[in-house]
């Protein structure tokens, strides 16, 4: 047992973060969500530095956070094992946009709609705040809770 079985040991949600640059869309799964304030209300997301979905946040200042629900593993799979920059990911699901334009799932527990607050790089991740424009709680259904067991 190391540092890592006690890392894995965090609960955490999983969901999918989508960007866009002009007419490109890319989203990836990830499960380093968390909220960092109240007012404004403010959530941060950590991802890759190499992402494409940190590409297209980076050029577009923008992106939506799509909680999945406990029975999408599929989807968080989908999200989580391919690159964008070799598959569409949505071209077999349903997405929409919201008020900055970035892809919203359109199976969800809950979203968020984010404008870029700030960013800061640590080690391999880029993290960003987000300030969230619009949300919504549509699901009563358990969270998809991150078990690096499904993703292998």
């Amino acid at each position: 047992m190391g540092t890592q079985d006690v890392l894995d040991k965090i609960v955490n949600g999983v969901a999918v973060v989508a960007s866009k640059r002009g007419n490109v869309i890319n989203g990836c799964s990830i499960a380093w969500v968390s909220q960092v304030n109240f007012d404004p209300p403010l959530v941060m997301v950590c991802m890759g530095k190499t992402y494409y979905t940190t590409e297209l946040i980076e050029a577009s200042k923008v992106f939506g956070v799509s909680l999945l629900a406990e029975r999408q593993v599929d989807v968080a799979r989908l999200f989580g094992n391919k690159s964008g920059r070799e598959v569409n990911k949505f071209s077999t699901v349903a997405y929409e946009t919201k008020e900055t334009g970035a892809p919203i799932l359109k199976d969800w527990v809950a979203y968020m709609d984010c404008r870029v607050h700030s960013s800061f790089d640590v080690g391999v991740q880029r993290i960003y705040v987000g300030e969230i424009v619009a949300a919504e709680l549509k699901k009563d259904e358990k969270p998809l809770i991150y078990n690096p067991k499904d993703y292998h």
